[in-house]
């Protein structure tokens, strides 16, 4: 899923809110990754659908991802991306958060 656009000229918010998503599959598909996102979320297992209905829930998955070197590594390659690109989402959904708000 590489993105068509060029990295300099930004990730649109509807492809990063996929990426984002992609990114919660990944989290829960491992138990010991998905303890420690909801450990360190604050989320327990009851309360993460109702957490999702949030703005700032695919934000903090992918905050989350990038803080986290190897599960950003490993989630790059499980969906067949260059790395730079969740960073590049993360910011997307900074700047459509901002947008929305002015």
């Amino acid at each position: 899923m590489q993105p068509e656009i060029g990295f300099g000229k930004g990730f649109s918010a509807e492809m990063a809110e996929k990426l984002a998503i992609q990114a919660i599959a990944f989290i829960a598909g491992d138990p010991a990754r998905l303890g420690r996102f909801l450990a360190e979320s604050g989320l327990g297992p009851e309360n993460v659908r109702q957490a999702a209905r949030d703005a700032s829930f695919l934000p903090a998955v992918l905050d989350f991802i990038l803080a986290h070197e190897t599960d950003l590594l490993d989630f790059a390659t499980e969906i067949g991306i260059d790395p730079k690109y969740i960073g590049a989402a993360r910011r997307a959904l900074s700047a459509e958060k901002f947008e929305r708000s002015t």
